[in-house]
């Protein structure tokens, strides 16, 4: 972590609204998603079993823009099996993931047609209306959030509620969760509850950190998240990069390295060319 960047700072616009997620209330009940689905009228997902967890819903797609992840600890750090209890938490960790709505967002640089815009709130929003389906913006974001419909071809993600926002209401996730694991608001302000709750966390024993500040998660030119996180574990436990960076800022470095393959070969065959026509006339 990079000791000039201060923990819980982002380059949020002002006037930017978000959400904090605390995962330390988190109950797992996914009344989130259920009110997700319900006010943005989304198909059900499968009710198969996944073999992979408790949770059916398995991760963010196109009908699914929360997600309530259930990650059991099965292990300490040593690699043992956990026999004692941390303060607020059993060895089963809970996430409601969502939409990031990064300050600098790769899934908007990265749309041809314009479908991707920055709302009055510095929420990201897909227009259904213009979006052609081409997916550039699927391998653009660094945490895999947009996904394309099998039913419309189009691109869908969360739209933190663009239609309730506008007419002052809280997003549907927001109001229906119970614990306050969700909360919505101004960045800044949100910022502040954070940092105060992690304090008062680690006060207690927790190792509590904020996932979307410059340090740690809105890191490689990303500038922050406008939904972020406390998390009582490392990002990579909760399935969150540590230190995502936008794919864009590896362009340069490949076409580079691609130029100086290229100038190589190209030496590499004039110099085989050269030693042929020597032998030739020797």
């Amino acid at each position: 972590m990079s000791s000039t960047v201060p923990v819980g700072r982002t380059r949020a616009r002002p006037g930017a609204f978000g959400f904090l997620t605390d995962t330390t209330l988190c109950i797992g009940c996914k009344a989130c998603e259920v009110a997700c689905k319900q006010w943005n009228q989304l198909p059900m997902d499968d009710f198969g079993f996944t073999g992979m967890s408790y949770d059916n819903t398995g991760d963010l797609g196109a009908t699914t823009w929360r997600h309530v992840a259930f990650i059991e600890r099965i292990s300490d750090r040593e690699g043992r099996r956990p026999t004692t209890l941390a303060p607020f938490q059993s060895n089963w960790l809970m996430l409601s993931d969502v939409c990031k709505h990064c300050v600098h967002a790769g899934c908007m640089e990265a749309c041809p047609t314009g479908a991707i815009i920055r709302t009055e709130f510095d929420t990201v929003v897909i227009q259904q209306d213009i979006c052609n389906g081409c997916g550039y913006c699927v391998p653009a974001c660094p945490f895999g959030v947009p996904a394309l419909s099998p039913f419309d071809g189009k691109a869908h993600k969360c739209t933190l509620c663009y239609d309730r926002l506008k007419d002052g209401l809280e997003p549907a996730c927001a109001k229906a969760c119970p614990t306050d694991a969700i909360q919505f608001g101004p960045v800044h302000a949100l910022m502040d509850r954070a940092r105060a709750r992690v304090s008062e966390l680690r006060a207690q024993g927790v190792e509590a950190r904020i996932y979307g500040d410059q340090a740690l998660g809105g890191t490689g030119g990303i500038g922050g998240l406008n939904a972020f996180f406390i998390l009582t574990a490392p990002p990579e436990v909760y399935n969150l990069p540590a230190k995502p960076e936008l794919p864009q800022r590896r362009v340069l470095p490949a076409f580079l390295t691609t130029a100086l393959a290229a100038l190589a070969l190209g030496i590499a065959t004039l110099f085989s060319f050269r030693r042929v026509g020597r032998m030739q006339h020797g």
